[in-house]
């Protein structure tokens, strides 16, 4: 019998074997042009359901940390990074007010709502009073025909109702941009670093190409 998180290496080991170079790339760029703007340079962020780390890796942070519970999140993290194979919502090991942002990317259509909301109230917990939530989440309302070409989607999300549970467990939104990046990496994204420059220069172009999208959230005062 297989564990959970055995299963978790096969699917995304499959998924993802012939796009490594394309998403190194891609999140090189991102972050530096779009989401290091919201991280200080010498803060602590903790990247949640980090996957192959794509993020923390390439933010520019002053401590690193990925949780995720596929094991293989020590192997893809880079140096100075430090990894946790745990739970969203039981990362014991991570201190409470010890974070100033965390990162979650593509991860609550994987997990049903009550996961959502009690990795909501966790993040919460490590984070300090003046920290952020940064979330990139595929928008169900703008994706719909091709939101369970996954196997593992579970659930669907749109802003409307990420912004509904950040207020029940205990956030205030500060940023809600609906529609921000395309649906995957397979999409209609610019191929190449300088087109996808020149896309997050254009926020025209998120309100007819965008289908994920981006929130920063704070705890609530």
């Amino acid at each position: 019998m297989t564990t959970e998180s055995e299963d978790l290496r096969t699917l995304y080991g499959n998924r993802f074997e012939d796009q490594e170079r394309q998403r190194t790339d891609l999140w090189q760029v991102l972050c530096s042009e779009f989401f290091q703007r919201w991280v200080p340079r010498d803060a602590t962020v903790l990247d949640v359901a980090a996957g192959h780390c794509e993020f923390i890796n390439n933010i520019d942070a002053g401590h690193k940390l990925a949780v995720d519970l596929n094991p293989d999140v020590a192997l893809r993290a880079g140096a100075g990074v430090d990894t946790y194979v745990t739970r969203s919502d039981d990362m014991a090991d991570i201190g409470t007010g010890s974070v100033d942002r965390v990162f979650i990317s593509n991860f609550f259509e994987h997990v049903p709502r009550e996961v959502i909301a009690s990795t909501l109230v966790e993040v919460r917990r490590v984070l300090k009073p003046s920290g952020k939530l940064l979330i990139l989440q595929p928008n169900v309302r703008y994706c719909a025909r091709d939101y369970w070409m996954f196997f593992d989607h579970i659930t669907p999300v749109d802003d409307r109702a990420l912004v509904e549970v950040l207020r029940a467990t205990g956030y205030d939104t500060e940023v809600c941009l609906p529609r921000f990046l395309p649906y995957t990496t397979k999409g209609r994204l610019p191929a190449g670093p300088g087109l996808v420059k020149m896309y997050l220069k254009i926020p025209l172009a998120w309100k007819v190409l965008g289908a994920q999208a981006f929130i920063v959230a704070s705890p609530a005062g």
